[in-house]
């Protein structure tokens, strides 16, 4: 028989760093399972119809053709001034190839 009137008074187990850790990322765990099931689901989008899908196609394709059209337009604009400048440019140089031959052969003699 224990004759001991005043019993030792057991001292509570701290937790470790690890047993923390291990507390924390259990709690974190069961947060996220908690919120993606409770999550409001987003709803399908409603399926389109073949006939709008063929509009919305063909409405594409003839936005994709006048930019087409609208590029060539642009192309050919450049083009033609090109020639232009390249066609005063050899009025230029006709000119001074002529000049200077007048001037060599003035030298000549």
């Amino acid at each position: 028989m224990n004759t001991n009137l005043n019993p030792p008074i057991p001292t509570p187990r701290s937790l470790t760093g690890e047993g923390l850790a291990a507390a924390v990322g259990i709690m974190g765990s069961a947060l996220l399972v908690a919120k993606r099931l409770f999550a409001a689901k987003l709803p399908k989008p409603e399926p389109m119809s073949r006939a709008d899908f063929y509009a919305e196609m063909i409405a594409l394709k003839d936005q994709m053709h006048a930019d087409h059209i609208a590029l060539l337009e642009k192309l050919d604009a450049n083009h033609r001034e090109l020639l232009a400048t390249l066609d005063r440019q050899v009025t230029r140089i006709n000119a001074l190839e002529s000049a200077l031959a007048r001037v060599d052969e003035r030298t000549r003699n």
